[in-house]
């Protein structure tokens, strides 16, 4: 089950670039994973009880799609228009460092340890690598590149935000709410740029993954595996995750993998596993839950850590 996800998770890069080399819009392709995943994760969410609290929660739940579904959905695609999947996978594993700066910025919820200090500046320096080195295309490719890092920071702001006005839902029902909010906020996007032209099989087939494997089977089998085999153990998925955008790139869609692209790798993952374990950590109240990657089928890193039981248990790490 870990390897599935970590497999669906880093798929998402290449299911992305399939539709939009077939011209299907960016806002089409967020649309159509969004929608689809709602479709697989709303009856769960009902079938487990996780429903509950979401009436009253409406308004942060439609916020929170914006900020942490919408938004760094449509950057990431708008982003991967100018570079590599591969590439957009390991950029987006650098998510927990902008997660560390935002908690220890507003809140001071991350103590600044010299390990998780070395371990932002590690990632920063491997973003930099990739992006100044590493990605061919000019401005254009610098400028997507850019774009899919700042989708990151919309996980952390995402986090940081899910705290404090979504405590009392349960992840599998903030997930399925959230990608529905994004299906709506993006169909009219979607019904703008509605493909003038029958899409490809591959491309057709990409999006159905993506939306019901990449995204809702994916988030099932992430909550399974946290009640099964704990957070911390399962949070391991989303470093283990970029080595499939990798593989995936370069055999299926013939992308470049170079020395560069090597260290640039080791330096994100490796940097953001130490800017999100380096430091101490303090507990939230027993009310509190992390869904920081909600609906994330991109299989960002910035995994909830959910100590208890199956439906989001007692106690979060901050």
């Amino acid at each position: 089950m870990f390897l599935a996800l970590a497999a669906l998770w880093g798929a998402s890069y290449l299911f992305i670039k399939v539709g939009l080399e077939d011209d299907l819009s960016p806002g089409f392709i967020v649309f159509a994973r969004t929608a689809l995943a709602a479709l697989v994760l709303l009856p769960v969410a009902a079938h487990l009880g996780a429903l509950a609290g979401v009436r009253e929660r409406l308004a942060p739940l439609f916020v929170l799609g914006l900020i942490q579904v919408t938004g760094p959905f449509t950057l990431i695609t708008v982003g991967e228009q100018e570079i590599s999947s591969s590439l957009t996978g390991i950029l987006v594993a650098g998510a927990p460092i902008f997660t560390f700066l935002l908690a220890f910025a507003l809140e001071g919820e991350e103590r600044a340890t010299p390990m998780a200090l070395a371990g932002v500046a590690i990632g920063i320096a491997g973003v930099a690598l990739l992006l100044g080195v590493d990605a061919p295309g000019g401005t254009a490719a610098l400028v997507g590149g850019l774009l899919v890092v700042l989708a990151t920071t919309g996980y952390a702001v995402g986090a940081w935000f899910v705290k404090r006005r979504v405590p009392d839902v349960q992840p599998v029902g903030a997930v399925a709410m959230t990608c529905t909010a994004s299906a709506l906020m993006t169909l009219p996007v979607a019904l703008l740029t509605f493909p003038d032209h029958v899409p490809s099989l591959a491309a057709t087939a990409s999006l159905l993954v993506l939306g019901v494997g990449g995204t809702g089977i994916a988030f099932v089998l992430f909550y399974t595996l946290v009640a099964s085999d704990g957070p911390r153990t399962t949070s391991l998925v989303a470093y283990v995750a970029p080595g499939f955008s990798v593989i995936y790139g370069v055999v299926l869609l013939d992308e470049s993998f170079g020395p560069t692209t090597a260290a640039g790798l080791a330096l994100i993952v490796g940097g953001s596993w130490l800017a999100a374990n380096g430091g101490t950590r303090r507990e939230l109240p027993a009310s509190s839950i992390d869904v920081s990657p909600a609906c994330q089928a991109d299989g960002g890193p910035d995994a909830p850590l959910l100590e208890g039981g199956p439906k989001g248990g007692n106690r979060v790490a901050a």
